[in-house]
């Protein structure tokens, strides 16, 4: 039986705040995660000009049962697509920038070498900009992971996503491999801070949390985001429970407690959501 969606979860996406944000990404011919993962932060994100860029394209070579993005056979990849990226980012007159891409298995190096053109093409345009990166597991190619390590950006997260029992929602990766990857990244560059996510709602356990939370640690990952999972269509994986604004709270105490240097945990928390408090070290106001 379907659960209904309590009242904290009743957010509202206003269109017209996110118009001129949509219009001028219309035009780059950029695409943002916000749009293609149908994100409830959307028109808040758009409205104060903060957007998450997409890219290798909008299709997705796995099949993840949660997520919202196409998934199927890629088209090619567009080399204009760093120019396009840097473009929106004078357009909307952003300080703070986040990249984030489908998982794409069909390329050898799985876009890195993309991922750092973009940063390149933004600092050389504007040095001060900082620039955070959310990638796949790159299948934990260790020349992959070295380019991007080394590749500008102040930040770069990949997503744990949930606990080692509920894999099944994230096919094609493992668990051990993207904590491997987030070791990976910190031991060739140790001057970057790594970033991870969990969604909760899966019917994970409190014990399992705190155990992810310490796999985190102990890789070195200090920034952290906790969020509900809200199924994007009846097609995908269903939410077992809806976790309390309270609970997510004790959530984001515990994080702290356990040793994150910022932690963002609430229901409408996503990965980049408010991405630039991170940076800012506003990040542990729940």
């Amino acid at each position: 039986m379907t659960q209904r969606k309590p009242q904290w979860l009743h957010k509202k996406i206003f269109f017209e705040q996110k118009k001129d944000v949509e219009q001028k990404l219309r035009n780059i011919g950029i695409h943002t995660v916000c749009q293609e993962a149908m994100c409830p932060n959307i028109s808040e994100c758009f409205s104060k000009k903060n957007a998450t860029f997409m890219i290798l394209g909008d299709t997705c070579t796995r099949k993840c049962t949660f997520c919202n993005v196409n998934k199927g056979k890629p088209n090619e990849l567009d080399l204009d697509e760093p120019k396009k990226v840097a473009d929106a980012v004078v357009a909307l007159g952003l300080r703070h920038v986040v990249i984030t891409s489908v998982t794409r298995d069909d390329l050898n190096d799985g876009g890195a070498s993309v991922f750092k053109e973009c940063v390149k093409m933004i600092k050389d345009m504007n040095n001060s900009i900082t620039v955070e990166l959310l990638i796949p597991d790159l299948k934990n190619n260790k020349k992959a992971l070295e380019v991007i390590a080394n590749c500008g950006a102040e930040i770069v997260g990949h997503n744990i996503e949930t606990v080692p029992r509920l894999y099944d929602v994230r096919r094609g990766a493992h668990y051990d491999r993207s904590l491997e990857v987030l070791q990976t990244l910190k031991t060739i560059n140790p001057d970057i801070k790594t970033k991870s996510a969990l969604m909760l709602g899966l019917g994970e356990r409190e014990n399992e949390i705190k155990k992810v939370l310490q796999d985190l640690l102990d890789v070195e990952c200090s920034l952290l985001t906790m969020g509900q999972y809200l199924a994007p269509s009846k097609a995908h994986v269903s939410v077992k429970e809806y976790i309390k604004p309270q609970k997510f709270e004790e959530y984001g105490q515990l994080a702290k407690q356990m040793g994150f240097e910022f932690v963002k945990s609430s229901p409408y928390t996503r990965s980049s959501y408010m991405a630039h408090e991170y940076f800012e070290g506003r990040a542990e106001v729940f």
